[in-house]
């Protein structure tokens, strides 16, 4: 179950994120961000190595998820996927990804829609987070050997897991159908300035398959 420690990180999330979001192709604002952060969950990682965090943060009217990993080590060929280190006040430096560019945070999240995966609270430990709901793709387990980044684009960013494939929502909105025909997909909910709770779309899902 995911742990977290009550303690200080230097540079912080935010600081990083603030630094970084405005290259990526689906960041909608001008200037520099101006960023709060209004929720978000975690999952575990089966072999208890790596931190994987569902962040969400607002910047001004727009509202962004942020999937990250957390390592006690660079992550070999991902160095594109960094958003900075970190200085953690009991793990010590802490390496920190665009998580969809992590095999274990993709692994994780396609469990997660699968139902195979439970969210876990974003602030405090060995909680589940009941407000995180999925609806699976296809009945039963899904098998596949490797993940993929298939596109990072201004629409989101596109997973590959075998014939999965997988759209992490990177501008959120609040009232997207979660049920719109029955379609496959991750919700969850973040806080709104007046401090009610929005819901919306944070994944999508398609099975593809097999050609005969």
């Amino acid at each position: 179950m995911a742990v977290i420690h009550n303690t200080t990180m230097s540079p912080t999330k935010l600081d990083l994120l603030a630094a970084w979001l405005p290259a990526q192709p689906w960041y909608r604002q001008a200037g520099d961000p101006e960023l709060a952060r209004v929720g978000g969950f975690r999952l575990d990682d089966p072999a208890g190595e790596v931190g994987i965090e569902f962040m969400v943060v607002t910047d001004r009217a727009v509202t962004y998820q942020v999937p990250m990993t957390y390592r006690a080590e660079a992550l070999d060929g991902a160095d594109h996927a960094l958003i900075g280190t970190s200085e953690h006040g009991v793990l010590g430096r802490r390496w920190i990804y665009d998580g969809v560019h992590d095999p274990v945070l993709r692994t994780q999240l396609v469990a997660l829609i699968q139902g195979n995966a439970q969210a876990q609270a974003q602030t405090v430990s060995d909680t589940p987070d009941p407000t995180v709901t999925s609806r699976p793709a296809v009945a039963g387990s899904l098998e596949f050997t490797s993940t993929e980044v298939a596109a990072n684009g201004p629409s989101g960013t596109d997973l590959r897991a075998g014939q999965l494939s997988v759209r992490v929502c990177r501008v959120l909105r609040s009232g997207d159908s979660v049920d719109e025909a029955g379609s496959p997909c991750l919700s969850a909910t973040w806080r709104l300035p007046d401090g009610t709770q929005a819901r919306g779309v944070f994944a999508t899902a398609r099975y593809i398959p097999a050609a005969d």
